[in-house]
């Protein structure tokens, strides 16, 4: 897997005629995945609201007029419980996301409990709690924790004008702590911010250049929420919003510079047509979210999930990802 893309490279392939760059990824995606299979993963916020963090898209932000109440953190055995009914609903993933800068050492043990009770489920897991010191991400990898997720958002030219309280340097640092942990890493952004394509490439450019390609990227549609300053700011644009066409053509472009990676169709889905949706499978998307919220956030939810399977002919996706696979075949 190359690692050494160059921008003027990625802004070709984002160039490129629209089914030419679909043939591409769907060619590059079949010669590393199972064609016509999505992996389900389920969300849930297991510490909501209150952050100090000023993330310009997040409802959860301390800065936020959102409407949002903070949460305490959840009791473990209502966590596995809302897991145990994900697994039922078909899900191979459990992701739990915490509003938080950082975790406290404190609550460490019950966020320890959480990962090691999912696992005993026989589901995969993932964390996001923030940023995490090396010793954290020890405890969590000794937990058996399989994920962490930790977007680094927009690309690095953006970054500031979109959260001033911590920077992008930052949420390389929690990256590599995650991976000299041994943890699998999930990481990507939100599109839709107002952004240039030239920000898309340098979005995309940061990831497919890491030492290791995040196993998992989540491509998020930006679902703007009043009280947030970019939901107030994107309100009356409608031109802000991503065009349906330029949404593919990013998770193509994903696909085609990752090409191992689970690439996730995440936040937004919920506004996307069908047919949108079906061009983000055909573009390489391999993995979505279920049920019908995501954190604070609507999601389409199972029913109309299985509706649109059942129409494009996608099965869920059993089988492990290519990368884990890869890496034990290595070990």
């Amino acid at each position: 897997m190359r690692t050494d893309w160059t921008r003027d490279e990625i802004a070709d392939l984002f160039d490129l005629p629209f089914d030419a760059l679909m043939f591409r990824a769907q060619t590059t995606h079949r010669a590393h995945h199972a064609a016509g299979e999505v992996q389900l993963c389920t969300l849930l916020s297991i510490k909501t609201g209150g952050c100090p963090e000023d993330c310009g898209y997040c409802s959860q932000s301390a800065h936020a007029d959102s409407g949002v109440k903070a949460t305490k953190l959840m009791d473990p055995r209502a966590v596995l419980q809302m897991a145990a009914q994900a697994k039922d609903s078909g899900s191979q993933r459990f992701c739990m996301g915490a509003a938080w800068r950082n975790p406290k050492d404190k609550d460490m043990p019950a966020i320890v409990e959480m990962v090691k009770g999912v696992r005993q489920m026989g589901m995969e897991t993932c964390m996001t709690l923030g940023m995490l010191t090396p010793a954290q991400a020890g405890m969590l990898a000794d937990a058996g924790l399989d994920y962490y997720n930790h977007n680094i958002d927009t690309s690095p030219e953006r970054y500031a004008e979109v959260i001033t309280t911590r920077t992008f340097g930052e949420r390389l640092e929690t990256l590599e702590h995650v991976r000299e942990a041994g943890i699998n890493v999930c990481c990507g952004g939100i599109v839709g911010m107002g952004e240039t394509r030239s920000d898309r490439v340098g979005f995309i450019h940061a990831l497919a250049t890491l030492p290791r390609h995040p196993e998992s990227v989540p491509v998020n549609a930006l679902v703007p929420v009043k009280g947030t300053v970019l939901g107030d700011m994107l309100a009356d644009t409608p031109l802000a919003k991503i065009d349906d066409i330029e949404f593919v053509r990013t998770v193509a472009v994903a696909r085609i510079t990752m090409p191992m990676s689970m690439v996730r169709l995440s936040a937004g889905r919920e506004s996307m047509s069908e047919a949108t949706q079906a061009l983000c499978f055909l573009a390489g998307a391999n993995s979505i979210f279920t049920g019908d919220k995501l954190l604070t956030t609507g999601n389409r939810g199972d029913d109309a999930d299985a509706a649109l399977f059942a129409k494009l002919g996608v099965r869920p996706m059993v089988a492990e990802e290519p990368m884990r696979v890869a890496a034990e075949l290595v070990g």
